[in-house]
Parts: C-alpha cells; sequence; structure tokens
C-alpha cells in the first residue's frame, strides 16, 4: 500500500446488489454491485469500511462473537442509511425472546423472516450492530458499512438460495432476543457527531473542519464535498486516510465520515 491518499477501492458483484448506483459512484459496466470495499492500510488494518447497495433481501445472518470465532476476533459492525427508497426495511434481532432450538428449527422451514424484527428505515439513521446479533438488510438502501475486518459471516436463512448455511456454528453466538433501541439513532445531517467510541473503533461523523480529536491514522469517507490529503482529492464515494487528522484538508468538504481504530 502506497503512503497516505486515495484507498484502493474493490467491486464485488452480488446476486442482491444492484446497476443503478448513485451518482456519486462510477457505474462502469452495468454489473450488479453490492459492495465497494477500500482496502485499508496497515496502520488501520482492523477496521474495514464500505458502501452496499441491496436490490434483494441479503441473507439472514450473524457474526460469530470473539470466543466462538475461529480467528478469536468478533464482527461488531455499524450502518449508516445514506439512501432509502420509501419503505425500505431491514431486520435487526427478534421481534421477542426466542430459544436457540426455536430458531433453528425456523430457520429451517422458513418461518424465521416472521420471527425477525423488520424497521422501516430512511436516510441517516444508523444502527450499531454486535456481534452475535441476527439481522439481514432489504431492498432499496445504499448504506456505509464499518466492521472490524473479518469476513466470518454464519447464514441462517437464504430465502431459498442455493448456498449453505451455517446453523450449528451461528446457534453457539445467537442472541434470541430483541435489539435494544439505544444502538439506533438519527444523524444529524448538520451537526458533528461521535458515533462510535470504541472498542474496536471510533466513528466520528463530521461536517467541514471536525473538532473532535482522533489519535494517529484516519480514515476519511466524504459524504458530500471533497477533502485532500497529500495533494489528491478524495471525492464523495470514495476513501482516502492520513497519518494523522491535522493532514486532512477538510475545506472543500461537505459531511465526512472519520474512522479510527482502537
Amino acid at each position: 500500500m502506497a503512503g497516505p491518499g486515495i484507498l484502493t477501492e474493490t467491486r464485488l458483484v452480488k446476486p442482491w446488489g444492484r446497476c443503478d448506483l448513485p451518482q456519486s459512484f462510477d457505474r462502469g459496466d452495468g454489473a450488479q454491485i453490492g459492495e465497494v470495499w477500500f482496502d485499508p492500510p496497515e496502520e488501520l488494518k482492523s477496521v474495514l469500511a464500505k458502501y452496499l447497495f441491496t436490490g434483494e433481501r441479503l441473507s439472514v445472518q450473524i457474526h460469530p462473537l470473539p470466543e466462538n470465532s475461529p480467528t478469536g476476533v468478533g464482527k461488531d459492525e455499524c450502518w449508516l442509511i445514506t439512501e432509502a427508497k420509501p419503505g425500505a426495511t431491514l431486520a435487526i434481532g427478534f421481534r421477542e425472546e426466542f430459544s436457540p432450538e426455536d430458531i433453528r428449527a425456523a430457520a429451517l422451514d422458513g418461518s424465521i423472516e416472521d420471527m425477525l424484527d423488520w424497521r422501516e428505515v430512511k436516510e441517516n439513521d444508523f444502527l450499531y450492530v454486535p456481534s452475535g446479533t441476527v439481522h439481514a438488510i432489504g431492498p432499496g438502501l445504499t448504506l456505509v458499512e464499518i466492521q472490524q475486518n473479518s469476513d466470518i459471516t454464519y447464514r441462517l436463512y437464504d430465502y431459498g438460495r442455493d448456498r449453505d448455511l451455517h446453523l450449528d456454528d451461528a446457534m453457539r453466538s445467537i442472541d434470541g432476543g430483541p435489539y435494544p433501541d439505544r444502538l439506533l439513532q438519527k444523524v444529524d445531517a448538520g451537526a458533528e457527531t461521535v458515533l462510535v467510541d470504541g472498542p474496536y473503533f471510533r466513528l466520528v461523523h463530521s461536517v467541514g473542519m471536525p473538532s473532535t480529536a482522533m489519535e494517529g491514522a484516519v480514515q476519511v469517507l466524504p459524504l458530500s464535498g471533497a477533502c485532500r490529503i497529500g495533494g489528491e482529492t478524495v471525492s464523495a464515494g470514495a476513501s482516502g486516510w492520513a497519518s494523522e487528522l491535522g493532514d486532512v484538508d477538510f475545506s472543500q468538504c461537505g459531511r465526512c465520515l472519520l474512522i479510527a481504530a482502537c
């Protein structure tokens, strides 16, 4: 990886992805893009930032708790909704408390869809999703996902798609209860807000020049306008990084997400 500046992006074609990406993204050859990842530098390797574009429901899934992960690392993540079609929903947790045995049976017969807490979401909704939380993202959404840099996902249900399920592994980490409302908030698009403050990463929503302190290397993800790092312009839809926050020029930046590893 070269020094501070624009981060390399990776586009992933997904069966649930979209061809109609937002205007700030290169629409390329019309492929059905589900994710755009930004390759983190060594200084930020424990955190991964990406965009998701949904045209269909994603599978019902969880990420393992650290003690049940083969790598010893869990996968806490969070989502900022940047675009939402009217009525767009995602599932987060269950409507009530269910036992692992009930959840497993429902995953096999498909009734798990009715057990999940499907919530309508809108632009600027923000959700923190701890490891072990059952979730499924619905169609019609564009969102930023910030996560621990782990690729371990256990699938419980996939709407009849021909992909493997991981029920034994999932049951060892699953939280069978409702999602805590304290982990959901509405972001004020015109205000600076600390969205996450550890234990795995720090995430700040800034507007123009940030006032919140960020220690060490920082990844920037402009939501509007552009910032400059080392003479390179990082526009909305892209991401970059700097060795420290003071190396970033925010004079032309509107809204931005700032990410640091803990």
